[in-house]
């Protein structure tokens, strides 16, 4: 069988997206590869094929349980030996997995970063053929990355631990040229085969909006979009439940997503929005990573988020089937103050006290790009596509901005009147 055979049999496509072909052709070739696609863009195609292709198995270094098991079981549903190891099974269910890896049972193997560093699966892998590493979100391993994990930096020591080294590639949605530069150093990427399709979605429509009422607002937005699919994202859990609850008490079919929420709430409410029982999903961004639900016909962000890499990540859950699709931000100040305290009751207690008031100094330096988003009068997509460093006209043509119209008025009298000249 061969990577078009596969695409079709597997995946239902007749041809490629841009930059698939070549990047897969590329791994298979033995070289390893940085990938950076817009979100909807097909990364996971760019590994799975390369996997079913390559002798032995293949091992996804994956940041999310959900998004694991998500992708396991899509593979398993159309025939292709997968598993995941991760913390949600039993020891007894690990050490199963861990007796099928040795007969041969999976091609691709999903695990968390931490998992690289026990020692009974480090032992279990030097025993096996692996051929190829995939590391899926790579921008976990920078610091300047939202998202920072401190476990993605034991990956290289992992992969030279093996008796051979396998081909290693890194994806990401989202990465500035600092964090591409972090990718490849910090992975030990050899010669790699880079490829960076551009961040631009043309199909997606952004706006910013500065209500004096954000529920009203919201509200407003989404009755217009009675029928249509999409997701609220809100900075807080609190935020989440009460979104959620007057969505519901307006009529509109609602559910919510968020970390205090049981495994099996989360489950039932993810199905709900996948299978379209429920039109709109408020969550955090727990939610999201992973999710391929392509009628996703608007975003709107209740708070500003914390970084444009995660807003554009986020933004990006939109318009995966082509079709055109709003992200809208509701923004007022005190979105700023939320994200500051999120920003110093975040996730670094793992780091030494420099290494986490460095995360916090590119944090806020982050939170200053992503507020400078919300108020600028500038082309917004331009605005994105400048944070990433890429080239774009200096009107998109489909942003509120570019859409507004400004009325300008010669005020130089005025103002010398006032100051008496």
């Amino acid at each position: 069988m061969d990577k078009h055979s596969i695409l079709k049999q597997y995946y239902g496509h007749s041809a490629f997206r841009a930059g698939q072909e070549e990047l897969i052709d590329s791994i298979l070739s033995g070289r390893d590869a940085l990938c950076v696609m817009p979100t909807g863009g097909g990364k996971s195609l760019c590994y799975q094929i390369p996997a079913l292709l390559l002798p032995g198995i293949t091992l996804v270094v994956s940041p999310l349980i959900s998004l694991m098991k998500d992708q396991v079981a899509a593979l398993k549903s159309v025939g292709v030996p997968a598993a995941y190891i991760n913390s949600s099974l039993t020891g007894e269910q690990i050490r199963t997995v861990y007796a099928r890896t040795r007969k041969g049972a999976y091609k691709l193997i999903y695990v968390a970063p931490e998992r690289l560093e026990t020692n009974s699966f480090l032992s279990l892998m030097q025993e096996m053929n692996v051929s190829f590493l995939a590391v899926d979100e790579a921008h976990c391993i920078s610091q300047w990355g939202q998202d920072f994990r401190p476990s993605y930096l034991g990956i290289a020591d992992f992969v030279n631990a093996l008796p051979r080294r396998p081909i290693v590639a890194a994806y990401t949605a989202t990465a500035t040229a600092q964090v591409q530069t972090d990718i490849l150093r910090l992975l030990a990427l050899q010669t790699p085969y880079r490829i960076v399709t551009g961040f631009d979605r043309p199909n997606l429509y952004f706006d910013v909006q500065r209500p004096k009422n954000k529920f009203s607002a919201l509200a407003a937005l989404i009755d217009e979009r009675r029928e249509r699919s999409g997701i609220v994202y809100c900075a807080t859990r609190a935020a989440v439940e009460r979104v959620c609850e007057g969505l519901c008490e307006r009529g509109i079919a609602a559910t919510r997503y968020h970390a205090g929420l049981t495994d099996e709430e989360r489950r039932q409410n993810q199905d709900d929005f996948q299978f379209d029982r429920k039109t709109v999903m408020v969550a955090t961004n727990a939610f999201g990573m992973g999710i391929d639900k392509s009628n996703v016909s608007f975003v709107i962000h209740y708070n500003m988020p914390k970084s444009l890499e995660a807003y554009y990540q986020e933004a990006g859950r939109a318009g995966r089937d082509g079709e055109n699709a709003d992200c809208v931000l509701l923004f007022a100040p005190a979105d700023v103050e939320t994200a500051r305290f999120l920003i110093e009751n975040g996730g670094a207690d793992q780091l030494s006290e420099e290494d986490a008031a460095l995360v916090r100094k590119r944090d806020y330096e982050r939170l200053q790009a992503m507020t400078g988003y919300c108020k600028s009068v500038d082309c917004l997509r331009g605005r994105l596509l400048d944070y990433f460093g890429q080239i774009h006209p200096a009107n998109c043509g489909n942003c509120s901005n570019c859409k507004a119209t400004y009325q300008t008025e010669d005020i130089t009298l005025s103002a010398l009147s006032l100051i008496h000249i």
